[in-house]
């Protein structure tokens, strides 16, 4: 029997979650056809810390389908935190993240799998138009994606995010990566594997509003580049060598000079700007060396990733097991 992993990271997100069943269960049956006839799916919930009825929504969801499993964090640690624990805990034989927004959709899924079943270890979902994303998101996105893979060791594919297919392979692989400064995505391309590419359009968001907020974003954005490759230490150093080729080809004029007409060249100004320049440059380097020296620090504290403060643990059922209406739990009281 084979088994479908579809997981799905949420960070209050009370409002989305019985749409996203009702969206995700046909294509996931179309594509468990493919598989064959004993083949099964699991629903597998991150629960990353949410403050509002998520948690209590996702106990029943589990408790009335065998299909759904939950894991809660015990605080909120991050999207990449969560979809890491999701694929830990993901027991299927190909794992898919996706967003409980349903901008990816689910329809992609048959894709993936046919990809899958022809040999693909890896199936990444790339997006030909995000015109539902905002000017200045597409806008970062994709420069951030072109400065990080020319700065990168190994390539990142541009406008795919985390919802791929991980054969059970590749997600045994990315189990035993252990670093703290998570990016998923960097993470998936370095493992490499055989790799198929689907083509989708990304749709508006469902319901509520994206938790990816400009600081979130810088920060990840840190994280990438610092996670993925070394050269921007490496390009001070060049930096570094240059202004130093420079200030001795300086100083060498001011010698010859100084012999040759016999008059000192005045540059107060000109060593006020050359001071503050370096400072800047000295100050901005440092900053630099600091990130990785953080990521460093929060490596060797060897802190777990995550905390787990709840699970279910339903057994997995077919995908044919009806979601029960969402009325059965909307007078429920809220756990403390």
């Amino acid at each position: 029997m084979r088994t479908l992993s579809i997981v799905i990271p949420v960070y209050n997100e009370q409002d989305s979650l019985s749409l996203f069943l009702e969206a995700a269960r046909p294509a996931v049956g179309r594509a468990l056809a493919l598989i064959g006839a004993d083949a099964r799916a699991e629903y597998l919930f991150v629960n990353d810390g949410s403050g509002d009825r998520t948690g209590d929504i996702l106990a029943i969801l589990a408790r009335l389908n065998p299909d759904v499993r939950c894991v809660t964090l015990s605080r909120n640690f991050g999207k990449e935190a969560a979809l890491a624990a999701g694929i830990d805990h993901a027991c299927g034989d190909a794992v898919i993240p996706i967003d409980v927004d349903l901008q990816d959709p689910p329809e992609v899924i048959v894709d993936m799998v046919r990809h899958w079943l022809a040999g693909a270890q890896v199936v990444n979902a790339r997006r030909t138009d995000r015109s539902t994303d905002g000017w200045f998101k597409r806008t970062s996105a994709s420069t951030f994606y072109r400065l990080l893979n020319r700065l990168s060791d190994y390539p990142i594919p541009e406008n795919v995010g985390d919802f791929r297919l991980l054969d059970r392979q590749a997600v045994d692989v990315i189990k035993q990566l252990g670093e703290q400064a998570r990016f998923n995505k960097g993470l998936f391309s370095w493992i490499g594997f055989r790799v198929a590419t689907v083509d989708y359009v990304r749709a508006a968001r469902g319901t509520g509003t994206t938790k990816w907020r400009l600081g979130k974003l810088w920060s990840l954005a840190i994280d990438g580049i610092t996670a993925s490759t070394t050269m921007p230490l490496r390009i001070w150093s060049y930096i570094g060598g240059g202004i130093a080729c420079l200030a001795f080809a300086y100083a060498a004029f001011l010698v010859a000079h100084t012999i040759i007409t016999g008059v000192d060249t005045p540059g107060y100004a000109s060593i006020m700007v050359a001071v503050l320049g370096l400072g800047g440059l000295n100050l901005l380097s440092l900053g630099i060396i600091g990130e990785y020296l953080g990521r460093v620090a929060r490596e060797v504290r060897q802190r777990p990733l995550y905390v787990v403060a709840d699970q279910s643990a339903a057994p997995v059922a077919p995908v044919a097991t009806p979601i029960r209406d969402e009325q059965e739990w909307t007078d429920q009281p809220m756990r403390a």
